[in-house]
């Protein structure tokens, strides 16, 4: 069994990546950082550096836990993350959320929520 991250590099992102780290080492598996970006702009904000991913890589082994990196293209983020969470079997998909409004939610939509209601695995949210 694996421990899934969604990863996008923003406030909640840390909290997350710890919480991950830790279901990790209490579950004995390895990590899966799926980073995934939509393709539709030459500059994604949501797709994380190399040096980021590589520090993210030192703190696992640090900590004795396995870290692969999935950097999919794919027009349904949550759709990648399920799909990366059916193909090595995890346990737990972790996320990080933020605040949003009831409007924002509606006009918007809510990645969290669909992978937190589509998911067949535990999901655990984390705040920043």
């Amino acid at each position: 069994m694996t421990v899934v991250l969604a990863h996008v590099p923003n406030p909640a992102a840390e909290a997350a990546f710890t919480a991950a780290l830790e279901q990790a080492v209490f579950r004995g598996s390895d990590i899966v950082l799926v980073n995934a970006t939509k393709g539709d702009a030459l500059v994604d904000p949501h797709f994380a550096s190399a040096e980021a991913l590589d520090a993210l890589q030192e703190r696992a082994s640090t900590a004795g836990v396995r870290l692969s990196v999935e950097r999919p293209v794919d027009p349904d983020i949550p759709g990648a993350v399920l799909a990366a969470a059916g193909r090595h079997r995890a346990s737990v998909i972790v996320i990080g959320i933020r605040h949003r409004s009831a409007v924002g939610k509606f006009l918007l939509g809510s990645d969290a929520q669909r992978i937190l209601l589509d998911a067949d695995c535990q999901v655990l949210a984390v705040k920043a």
